[in-house]
């Protein structure tokens, strides 16, 4: 069970909670605002109304305790910025802060956050990969270069064998999970594909372009 700081209860912070609540995570939540705190307080184990930015309310909060400090504000870049340098500054193990732009991503890495998160980008890069092909059902970026990728099964290989078709030697692709109806299926060699199913392929983008 992880220790989780979520600083800033806005719908992106909330959103967060409800997920890592689900998978039994401990949350403190922190927001100056007292209706985004209510908002966010059915999700998250404790929650206190104070500013992120104040080096006294933060340290009170025993920062190195938690596994990770996720730093979620929108609407002040500035807060979020000096959120993010001081939760290293106080001891934080792992600091993710968001970003909205490239500018910001740059600052936030080089003032104490881990990682970052863009989630505006990384919405626009799925939907515009989505929606530029036919045969891609999805996408889930891994980086800049390394995704996967939801596919249709091709006619071409209805009826064959993974083992058979060798897609990891002709299209440097890798078939990490087959989806059969509803469930996902790990494959196997001998596994025949159906034009029914849809697969999922570790690669990128320029490899998945050649093979479909």
């Amino acid at each position: 069970m992880k220790s989780v700081l979520i600083v800033g209860a806005g719908q992106f912070g909330i959103h967060i909670a409800k997920r890592m609540a689900n998978l039994r995570c401990e949350i403190m939540a922190v927001d100056s605002e007292e209706e985004r705190i209510n908002a966010i307080l059915p999700y998250a184990t404790n929650a206190q109304i104070g500013d992120s930015t104040n080096a006294d309310f933060m340290s009170s909060l025993g920062i190195p305790d938690y596994d990770v400090c996720i730093v979620t504000i929108s609407d002040s870049f500035q807060d979020s910025l000096e959120t993010t340098a001081l939760l290293k500054e106080l001891g934080a193990r792992k600091v993710i802060s968001r970003a909205q732009n490239d500018v910001q991503e740059k600052f936030l890495l080089r003032n104490g956050a881990d990682e970052t998160v863009y989630p505006e980008k990384q919405t626009a890069i799925r939907l515009a990969t989505k929606e530029a092909s036919d045969d891609i059902l999805d996408v889930f970026q891994l980086d800049r270069n390394i995704n996967i990728y939801e596919v249709r099964v091709p006619k071409a290989w209805n009826n064959r064998s993974i083992a058979e078709l060798d897609i990891r030697k002709k299209h440097n692709l890798n078939i990490i999970a087959v989806r059969v109806g509803d469930q996902l299926v790990l494959p196997t060699p001998d596994m025949i594909l159906s034009t029914d199913d849809a697969i999922l392929l570790l690669g990128n983008m320029k490899d998945i372009q050649k093979a479909f």
